[in-house]
């Protein structure tokens, strides 16, 4: 990688692995990454800069409120479950949305049946994540970086993301409440999802149960354009009672 679009993805890879898991090692990150561990040094002192993150020896832990929603601590055994949930579900052939969150970047890594797939997102994450896999195409949708979110964001964004006609769209949400249905901290990160819905057969909610009964700034997609809500949960859980009337449950 290189340029600034590099150091871009770099950074959101960071980020990301600092909400999932409160901190992240060096040496890792630079085998991950293929670059050196100098590299990810600067990267980590870029993130300390910005309070998200303290340098420890080895690498770093994460800081404060800095990181977005998509990427609470402690959550990653729910986020696999999700994934066990979901991945049946996915086309192996056709048009496949996906968009920026962490939940949603690991369910594109256990993408192991495609043979004709074209994955649009605006994740730098999942984008990185699908390259070179066997019958996959990722797409960027472009746009401008939103730190906050580690998303691609804005007209480009929405522009492209109507471009690919999809089987399924894959998304999460910062917050999900029973009334007015699945909300984000950016407006513009809502923008490209409601963009990908709008040419979608499906769209898959995957939300992790600590997300549920709470309201984000910026209402996402529409209920009615919701075809399953999945989450860690078992269907049966009474946590999932205000949600039946409005969405089917899995």
């Amino acid at each position: 990688m290189s340029g600034n679009l590099a150091t871009e993805e770099r950074l959101a890879w960071l980020r990301s692995r600092l909400g999932d898991d409160g901190r992240v090692r060096i040496a890792d990150a630079a085998q991950y990454l293929g670059v050196s561990e100098m590299t990810v040094r600067r990267d980590l002192q870029e993130l300390e800069a910005t309070g998200l993150a303290r340098r420890v020896r080895g690498g770093a832990v994460a800081l404060g409120p800095g990181l977005n929603a998509h990427h609470l601590p402690g959550r990653g055994k729910a986020k696999t479950r999700i994934a066990s949930k979901i991945l049946p579900l996915l086309p192996p052939v056709g048009g496949l949305g996906m968009d920026a969150s962490n939940t949603v970047a690991r369910i594109a890594a256990g993408l192991d049946s495609a043979r004709d797939l074209t994955v649009i997102t605006n994740g730098l994450e999942t984008f990185q994540g699908l390259q070179d896999r066997p019958g996959i195409t990722p797409l960027l949708t472009g746009g401008r970086l939103d730190h906050r979110t580690s998303s691609l964001v804005g007209p480009i964004a929405v522009r492209a993301a109507t471009h690919v006609l999809l089987s399924v769209l894959l998304l999460s949400a910062a917050t999900v409440d029973a009334d007015l249905g699945p909300s984000e901290e950016s407006i513009e990160e809502s923008e490209v999802k409601r963009a990908m819905a709008s040419v979608a057969e499906q769209v898959l909610l995957a939300v992790d149960s600590s997300k549920l009964g709470v309201r984000s700034i910026a209402v996402s997609v529409e209920w009615d354009q919701v075809t399953t809500l999945v989450t860690d949960l078992d269907p049966g859980d009474t946590r999932l009672d205000p949600y039946r009337e409005r969405v089917a449950i899995l």
